[in-house]
C-alpha cells in the first residue's frame, strides 16, 4: 500500500511544476494512482512518470494528467466530456470525479474491459465507455463541452473539433511519434483556434481502417 506521504510528495511537486487548480490537486491527491498499474508497479505509482500498462500503452505521468485536466477546466465549468483513449482508466477517473459525465473510447477491448471494472470498483457510475477508434469521438453524444485526448493524432483530427460545442475547449498532443505538441483547441463560430502548451510525449492515436 502506498502512504499519504508519498501521494503528498507528488502533489507537491505538481504545485511546483505549476498546477494551481486546487481541485485537480484534490482530485490527484485522492484518486488512488496505484488501483491502475500492475501489482508489481505499484511501489511507482506515485512517481511523476509513465508507466507500461501493456498493449503498447502507457499510464500518463501525473503532471501531464494535471496539466491537461487544468486546461480542460480552465475555460469554466464543464459538465460533459469525452475522452479519447480510456487506457488505464486513471485519467478517466480523474474527469469522473471532476464533472458530471464522462464518455471514453479505447479501441484495446483487454484494456477497456480491465478499466471498466476498475472504474465500477471505485465507485464510478457517471461513466459510459465505447469500444472504438477514438479518431471519429463519439458522435451520439456530441457536442461536448470539454475533450482530453491521451494518444498523439499526427495532425488534429477535425472529426474531434466538430464534436465540441461552441466555445468549448480540446486538448490533445500532436505530432510525430516520438514528440509532439500538447495543443489545447477552443471551438470558435467560425472554426477553432489553437494554443500550444508544451512538448510531450504520447503513444500515437492509431486509426482502424474502415
Amino acid at each position: 500500500m502506498t502512504s499519504l506521504r508519498t501521494r503528498e510528495r507528488l502533489i507537491q511537486r505538481l504545485r511546483e511544476e505549476g498546477i494551481e487548480n486546487e481541485r485537480v490537486l484534490e482530485t490527484m491527491r485522492t484518486v488512488p494512482r496505484h488501483a491502475f498499474v500492475d501489482e508489481a508497479l505499484a511501489s511507482r505509482a506515485y512517481e511523476d512518470t509513465a508507466l507500461p500498462i501493456g498493449y503498447g500503452q502507457t499510464i500518463s505521468q501525473p503532471y501531464i494528467v494535471a496539466l491537461m485536466t487544468q486546461a480542460l477546466l480552465a475555460g469554466g465549468p464543464i459538465k460533459k466530456v469525452l475522452e479519447v483513449g480510456t487506457g488505464s482508466g486513471y485519467q478517466t477517473a480523474i474527469l469522473a470525479s471532476l464533472v458530471d459525465d464522462v464518455y471514453t473510447v479505447e479501441r484495446i477491448e483487454p484494456l477497456l474491459k480491465l478499466a471498466r471494472r476498475k472504474l465500477r470498483e471505485l465507485g464510478f457510475r457517471n461513466i459510459q465507455f465505447k469500444l472504438s477508434d477514438g479518431s471519429w469521438g463519439w458522435h451520439e453524444h456530441a457536442p461536448y463541452d470539454g475533450i482530453i485526448v491521451t494518444a498523439a493524432p499526427a495532425e488534429l483530427p477535425q472529426t474531434l473539433v466538430e464534436q465540441l460545442a461552441p466555445g468549448a475547449r480540446m486538448v490533445i498532443p500532436v505530432g510525430g511519434p516520438t514528440l509532439q505538441e500538447l495543443q489545447l483547441i477552443q471551438r470558435t463560430d467560425t472554426g477553432h483556434t489553437s494554443e500550444r502548451l508544451e512538448l510531450v510525449n504520447f503513444v500515437p492515436l492509431v486509426r482502424d481502417r474502415t
